[in-house]
């Protein structure tokens, strides 16, 4: 009897690639945030994954906000399979990662960029808004939770955490 392999043991951490995003990425970086949040894991229901990214986000108003950014991605066989933004002031706006995935060392990687980042940038402090899924990762980088919030977002209601962290 053959083992069963999930997907994401297959590939070679060698061959990814990290890198800083250019805009020429932002439309795949919109792809990939809606197959993280529709297709992954979640501690949020399907209704509520579908009024968070209904569709990929893309165009002027997705590139603008992306611009303002500095972002890291992860790169394995010309895709991106993750990233992670940061805005002025230490806030860290976009964390995903495609489900296949998740739990190969990618979030510690791209936080490590930005962390590094930040620093030479002048930051005093990292901090988030960290959804269900994500608070255990940013609490495992040393993030505190500085409260928990409810949001309403397209009709549906959303648990997440603002969190911070001193550099």
């Amino acid at each position: 009897m053959t083992p069963r392999v999930r997907l994401w043991e297959r590939f070679d951490a060698m061959h990814i690639r990290y890198r800083w995003a250019s805009p020429a990425d932002y439309s795949e970086l919109g792809e990939v945030m809606f197959r993280a949040v529709r297709y992954g894991p979640s501690l949020y229901s399907d209704a509520q994954r579908a009024a968070w990214v209904a569709e990929p986000r893309q165009g002027e108003e997705w590139n603008a906000r992306l611009a303002k950014q500095d972002i890291a991605l992860a790169q394995w066989d010309e895709n991106i399979t993750g990233f992670m933004s940061l805005e002025a002031e230490g806030y860290i706006d976009f964390v995903y990662i495609l489900a296949e995935h998740q739990g190969t060392g990618l979030f510690r990687k791209l936080f490590g960029m930005i962390h590094a980042h930040a620093r030479t940038q002048g930051a005093t402090q990292l901090w988030t808004h960290a959804s269900l899924m994500a608070r255990p990762a940013f609490a495992a980088m040393g993030f505190d939770i500085a409260e928990k919030e409810n949001i309403a977002l397209n009709g549906q209601n959303f648990e997440r955490f603002k969190m911070h962290m001193v550099l």
